[in-house]
């Protein structure tokens, strides 16, 4: 088991390559195969006919879960597919063991229909604290990588996110309508306001990866999910954007979060989104 940080800076220097090959060959072998291939038994529903699960996801995520604490013994894995099984297992990230968060399939119904707009989430969290994450599009064959205090990239290139375009409307990416309930919807309309463009998320690790990009200016998000932030938080953060919730505080991987909160490209759009969603901009 890690004992401290610097042991983790350690083992990233050794095996940062190792974890892209997992994440990378849980695509080849387990989700591409079967993209735009897809039969019908293959197909699941969870919570409901928005909430969907693919043998692509399961596979994928019992890939990922035996080889990545192998990397690093003494780690465990929290992944939606096993948390839906049983939910227990999430309290993991509040533990002392460090914690490989996985998404297998960011954007299932995406990849059911055949779209490119997926993409694999892992993150590596230690006590709370998110230290690396791997964003990989298989379809498009890009992968996000960021470490904490060394930076974020894309395929090898350095991600500045930059303050958004001065007198452009904020455009800002909401929880999708799909997935909200009407309190929700409630507080997100907040953003329908002048100088702010919002609409629907995609693929939310798609997403933050368009923040630090500087293709999006910002998120507002309801939901508390660890598989679906960690990894793009720490990348936005890395390429030198923020995130905030309603009370000016940092997202917490842990939860207990006053919800909508935000990514943003800089302090400034966070700020400005955090007061429209509490009502004081």
């Amino acid at each position: 088991m890690i004992e401290d940080n610097e042991t983790i800076d350690e083992f990233l220097a050794r095996h940062t390559g190792d974890v892209e090959e997992a994440v990378r060959k849980a695509a080849a072998q387990e989700i591409m195969p079967r993209w735009r291939r897809l039969a019908a038994h293959e197909v699941d529903q969870k919570a409901g006919p928005h909430d969907l699960v693919t043998d692509a996801d399961r596979k994928a995520e019992l890939y990922l879960t035996e080889v990545l604490p192998r990397l690093l013994p003494g780690s465990v894995v929290v992944g939606e597919e096993a948390v839906h099984a049983n939910p227990a297992s999430y309290g993991a990230i509040r533990g002392e063991a460090p914690v490989w968060i996985v998404d297998p399939v960011d954007g299932t119904r995406q990849f059911v229909r055949g779209e490119e707009g997926f993409c694999t989430l892992v993150a590596l969290a230690h006590r709370g604290v998110v230290h690396a994450s791997w964003t990989y599009a298989p379809a498009g064959d890009r992968l996000a990588t960021v470490a904490r205090g060394g930076g974020a990239f894309l395929d090898g290139e350095r991600l500045y996110a930059g303050p958004p375009e001065p007198g452009r409307d904020l455009r800002v990416a909401t929880s999708h309508p799909d997935y909200t309930t009407d309190e929700q919807k409630r507080d997100l309309l907040a953003l329908r306001t002048p100088g702010v463009a919002p609409r629907p998320c995609g693929s939310a690790g798609l997403e933050y990866l368009a923040v630090a990009r500087g293709e999006s200016d910002a998120t507002a998000f309801s939901w508390e999910a660890a598989w679906d932030h960690a990894a793009g938080l720490l990348l936005v953060e890395e390429a030198g954007g923020t995130h905030l919730t309603r009370t000016g505080e940092p997202f917490r991987i842990t939860g207990g979060n006053e919800l909508p909160f935000t990514a943003a490209r800089d302090a400034a759009t966070a700020r400005q989104v955090v007061a429209l969603l509490s009502g004081e901009a």
